[in-house]
């Protein structure tokens, strides 16, 4: 007798610019029967960087866990606006405010039309000057690669990433990842990876065109990542001191297979600090795959 059943996971691209490119995500509604071991093997089928499941919460309007193939996670960025853009255009989400529940705690959501924005916390920072060299030779950079007189930050807006401020896009096109190297520094870290940008950009609507690396949860590189572009966007506004209230940050342009995304951050200020954030984007149903467990 087969006692297995059938799983559809939503495919969509989260932080589509234009509708186009985007970062994918898989999303399991209704997934209040399935076990921590069925939903890591879910992930690892889907294939994805990430796979969230959504299911119902005593606290708040849903429940979300995050799945790569490898391993449960806090936070997702791309895959909780996947969920909520997704969530709002089939009519399950009634209201422009809501919230999910975590493994880490309860985060606020905002909805704007079919954009959804999940909050994140105040940054904290952490000076990486003593692993400049390292972290250099872990991406193939020099020094000169570098912004003149701004620091590599660790930053923290719920999960760590260490922030790579590059002096312009040829040297962000050029980076030689060496991942075994970048996981090594991650473990030590407690990162999530790398988050390597320029401030300097082909479209000036953009503050920012960025990379990511975290060959420690099993992404080689990621094409959008709400939980880094926060910290960047933090970043942006306490080192750069570029004093906006509103980032638009560009990621995944310069894959070896490019989707642009994009990831919108806005931060709340209170007597000049920022108090909180909320990075956000659009959703776009892509397919939908039936798995047996």
């Amino acid at each position: 007798m087969d006692d297995s059943k059938k799983i559809t996971v939503h495919i969509l691209s989260a932080f589509v610019e234009n509708d186009k490119g985007g970062n994918p995500a898989g999303v399991v509604l209704n997934a209040d029967k399935l076990s921590a071991k069925n939903k890591l093997a879910i992930a690892k089928k889907v294939g994805l960087s990430e796979t969230a499941f959504v299911s119902k919460s005593n606290t708040e309007d849903f429940k979300l866990d995050f799945f790569t193939p490898t391993k449960q996670i806090a936070h997702c960025g791309h895959a909780t606006v996947a969920t909520f853009s997704y969530l709002q255009q089939i009519g399950a989400v009634q209201s422009n405010n809501s919230s999910k529940e975590t493994i880490d705690g309860r985060r606020k959501i905002k909805l704007t039309g079919d954009l959804a924005f999940m909050e994140q916390l105040a940054p904290s920072y952490l000076d990486m000057s003593h692993k400049e060299n390292v972290i250099l030779e872990s991406l193939g950079l020099q020094k000169t690669d570098l912004i003149s007189n701004v620091p590599i930050k660790l930053v923290n807006t719920g999960n760590s990433f260490v922030i790579i401020p590059v002096k312009d896009i040829e040297v962000l096109k050029n980076i030689t990842p060496d991942f075994n190297l970048i996981n090594t520094i991650s473990e030590e870290l407690d990162l999530i990876g790398y988050y390597v940008f320029s401030n300097k950009t082909e479209d000036s609507k953009k503050d920012a065109t960025s990379r990511m690396f975290a060959p420690r949860y099993g992404i080689l590189e990621e094409a959008g990542t709400g939980m880094a572009a926060g910290p960047l966007a933090c970043y942006l506004f306490d080192v750069l001191k570029n004093k906006k209230k509103r980032f638009y940050i560009q990621q995944g342009k310069y894959m070896k297979e490019p989707s642009p995304s994009l990831i919108i951050v806005d931060l709340l200020i209170e007597n000049k600090k920022i108090k909180s954030l909320m990075a956000g984007g659009k959703g776009l149903l892509k397919k939908e795959l039936e798995i047996k467990v």
